[in-house]
């Protein structure tokens, strides 16, 4: 093989991010030299006809490249980042438990990133969430049942690549029994191989038989697997998800300046022991000037010709990102089929189906504009931005003169009013101690209070507990709407259970 050859090769095995809302001077050099794949994020994105004329500039400075953008629905959003998801997550489609709808909901996700000609969405998240505590995965899962999540990862991966847009079940082996962020840390996931047989990897077989064309491996450690992370690890990426389960597919790394591999390992290390592993596909998520992008291109070649990575490995990772984007491009006409208006209403539904009450009274909750102080903590990397739409906007939209208070850790409960209503939201209050503190002291000063959890729910608290299971623009309305809307209006997927 060549010098132009193996650089060029090296090169497709690369993805990458970047600044602003058009590509870089360094961006369109990579594309020319052959760059696999391109991440979008919130920052790149200013509105729709400005989307798709970037990711039509890219793919016409590289036909194979592979656009790919995070659009999970609910909290994780990059397409409707500024006004807040139309969808309302994974944990409120897994309360209601329809997979046909979680089909249907997925194709109107898989539409909208088909009508900016992005070709792979890092959906769904396939992770079980066993652990409560989990501060990363939370509602982005479908729940805490493996055949829950199997069920409805296996449809959205259905709905997604329905559209015409490969789908990626994320974060393999399973990120759902952790407490740590793996933005910030190496998370351990410390159960047995039987155990995560049985547990973690359900969903990931099922989104296999669905045909998901890609799979996102996690800066995870699984001791009852191996001793290195599993985006590094053989055992797990070769031996486990390709010969156990079978995947042929594309395999990506989680981004590789996360923590989680970060601090072990200098970003040239990790993606010549992720591509000998087995992945096909290395992630960074922002290359800075382009250096880092070409530093990582050399560091594989340089592996190549000194014996570590075996030319036959890098071919093979090449021809499996040519392969998916080939894929795409067959795919072109669904995804024109799938163009036009998208239905924002089947999110609204879907996120009402996904409320529930405890204490719900005969009578409209609220009849005149409320307080609203929302508690919230920082948010993962992985969110992003908060949701713009909270519950307060909401509420104004129907009760003029709604008034809102933030309130973050460390700030005292406000002045709670005597003649109007108030509401209080929070996001996880069981993972937050000062969350919980407040809330108490606001239920002892208004028993009356209202308290809507948009994160997973804990032990109800207040006159009235509503659970929305996310935290979206849908689910934020659809709280809103239930709110106010009269007793016998009310949908029945609403119950005297949180």
């Amino acid at each position: 093989m060549s010098a132009g050859e193996l650089h060029r090769m090296a090169m497709t095995v690369l993805q990458t991010g970047f600044p602003g809302t058009a590509p870089p001077p360094w961006l369109r050099r990579a594309l020319d030299d052959g760059l696999g794949g391109v991440l979008l994020f919130a920052r790149n994105i200013a509105g729709p006809e400005q989307t798709a004329g970037l990711v039509a500039g890219l793919r016409a400075a590289n036909p194979e490249l592979i656009v790919a953008i995070d659009e999970e629905g609910g909290a994780v959003t990059r397409l409707e980042a500024a006004t807040g998801s139309s969808w309302p997550g994974n944990l409120a489609l897994g309360v209601v438990d329809d997979p046909a709808l979680t089909e249907r909901v997925a194709r109107e996700i898989g539409r909208m990133v088909a009508a900016a000609g992005i070709t792979l969405d890092y959906a769904p998240v396939a992770d079980v969430n066993t652990d409560p505590d989990n501060p990363v995965i939370g509602v982005r899962s479908f729940g805490s049942d493996p055949e829950l999540v199997a069920r409805h990862a296996a449809a959205f991966v259905r709905g997604v690549q329905d559209a015409g847009v490969a789908a990626c079940a994320k974060h393999f082996p399973g990120h759902g029994d952790t407490v740590t962020d793996s933005h910030l840390a190496l998370p351990t996931v410390r159960a047995p191989l039987p155990v995560l047989r049985r547990r973690e990897l359900p969903p990931f077989r099922a989104a296999i038989r669905a045909g998901v064309r890609a799979i996102m491996c996690g800066h995870l450690l699984v001791p009852g697997i191996d001793t290195v992370p599993a985006t590094l690890s053989r055992r797990v990426i070769t031996d486990l998800l390709r010969g156990e389960l079978g995947f042929g597919g594309l395999v990506v790394t989680d981004a590789i300046e996360m923590r989680a591999v970060a601090e072990r390992y200098g970003p040239g290390e990790i993606a010549v022991r992720a591509l000998a592993a087995g992945a096909d596909l290395i992630c960074l998520g922002l290359a800075g000037h382009g250096a880092d992008l070409y530093a990582l291109r050399d560091a594989i070649v340089a592996a190549v010709r000194d014996g570590r990575l075996p030319e036959e490995r890098l071919a093979e990772a090449a021809g499996r990102v040519r392969g998916l984007a080939a894929w795409c491009a067959a795919q072109a006409p669904r995804r024109r089929a799938a163009a036009g208006e998208v239905d924002h209403g089947l999110g609204l539904a879907a996120a009402t189906a996904a409320l529930r009450a405890s204490g719900a009274p005969d009578r409209p909750v609220l009849r005149s504009a409320p307080l609203v102080i929302e508690m919230a903590a920082e948010q993962t990397r992985a969110v992003g931005r908060p949701t713009p739409l909270g519950l307060g906007r909401a509420l104004a939209e129907i009760l003029p003169g709604t008034e809102r208070a933030e309130v973050t850790e460390g700030d005292p409960l406000p002045a709670l009013p005597r003649t109007r209503p108030v509401v209080l939201t929070v996001r996880d209050a069981h993972r937050h101690p000062w969350m919980r503190r407040l809330l108490a002291e606001a239920v002892r000063e208004r028993p009356d209070a209202v308290v809507v959890e948009t994160g997973v729910p804990g032990p109800p608290i207040g006159a009235l507990y509503l659970a929305t299971h996310g935290d979206s623009t849908a689910s934020a309305r659809a709280a809103a709407r239930w709110l106010t809307a009269p007793a016998e209006a009310r949908v029945a997927g609403s119950s005297d259970r949180p």
